[in-house]
């Protein structure tokens, strides 16, 4: 079974919603396909700057993604998310070995159902989203690399600022976010240790079915 998890238990509204934009996008070749003219040369903590705030800003503008309207909320990271991150990419590392006992179908619905569960699981703390802002910590990286990581901080009025980090890779359409930190825990790898005992006991499709029944359950609103 898919359950709650150590980054639920630990994170805050403004995290979720930095989160939520992960859920967002489809295949690395749509996001390239949709990806704006000159996104192609954004700095990679350019990039995470702008995304961040574009996100909180939208949330903070709109009472219905206040609400968490799934529509609006699917809406929102369609259009400012998914050129940036290659979801495809996080799913495969979150399903690791089994990823490649999976056909292309099954990948498919894998990355699908992993979406809808990170849309679904972060959307009920965009409500709390106010006065949120995101900064920039110190980022260093060679001209020539690759594989980046742009550390931030949330912070709000009133608190301790959230660490938050994200890693990227250089593509040919720019550079695309594949993983999230909150808090020192990375996405990809809590996920990892629950994807492969579902494998272990029930194969890829026992995973998808799993994925599957935890965004039914997230649906009709309960927490289980």
């Amino acid at each position: 079974m898919i359950r709650n998890d150590s980054i639920l238990r630990r994170i805050t509204a403004a995290a979720a919603c930095a989160l939520l934009a992960l859920g967002a996008a489809h295949a690395q070749g749509t996001a390239a396909a949709n990806a704006p003219a000159g996104a192609a040369a954004q700095a990679p903590d350019v990039l995470v700057r702008t995304l961040s705030n574009d996100v909180l800003d939208a949330i903070k503008k709109d009472p219905s993604l206040k609400a968490g309207d799934l529509s609006k909320l699917n809406a929102l990271v369609d259009e400012k998310i998914l050129p940036y991150v290659d979801f495809e990419k996080m799913t495969r590392l979150a399903v690791g070995r089994g990823w490649r006992q999976a056909t292309p179908e099954q990948r498919s619905r894998l990355t699908k159902e992993f979406r809808t569960l990170l849309v679904r699981t972060y959307a009920g703390a965009v409500s709390a989203v106010t006065d949120h802002k995101v900064q920039l910590r110190p980022f260093r990286a060679q001209p020539g690399d690759t594989d980046v990581m742009v550390r931030t901080q949330v912070v709000p009025s009133h608190g301790e600022p959230i660490q938050l980090d994200y890693r990227l890779e250089k593509t040919d359409a720019g550079w695309k976010i594949y993983d999230v930190s909150v808090l020192g825990v990375w996405l990809v790898e809590n996920y990892r240790s629950q994807f492969a005992s579902e494998i272990q006991q029930s194969g890829v499709d026992g995973l998808i079915k799993a994925l599957a029944e935890r965004n039914r359950q997230l649906a009709e609103g309960k927490k289980s």
